[in-house]
């Protein structure tokens, strides 16, 4: 299992979240990022884990791979119908 750490930036979105009214935890997101429904490709090679929330939501974290660490880079609750033919 990888070491997983959080910038500054994803630190800070669980605050705003939480005030936006969808409060997520660090384990909400390391779960996403080791037990993901999928794993897709995103910009500047980092990668993108997408796991179910509910029935309307899905939760996407962006990742970077440095050696065994992963760096969540930020998340970001999303509607399931958005990426639903995706999952």
């Amino acid at each position: 299992m990888n070491t997983i750490k959080f910038t500054d930036h994803a630190k800070r979105k669980f605050e705003i979240l939480r005030r936006l009214g969808f409060p997520l935890t660090k384990e909400h997101v390391i779960m996403t990022v080791e037990e993901p429904e999928k794993v897709e490709r995103g910009w500047k090679n980092r990668f993108i884990a997408i796991h179910s929330l509910n029935t309307e939501h899905v939760l996407r974290v962006v990742y970077e791979k440095v050696e065994d660490v992963n760096i969540i880079v930020t998340f970001y609750p999303a509607r399931r119908k958005r990426y639903e033919d995706e999952l």
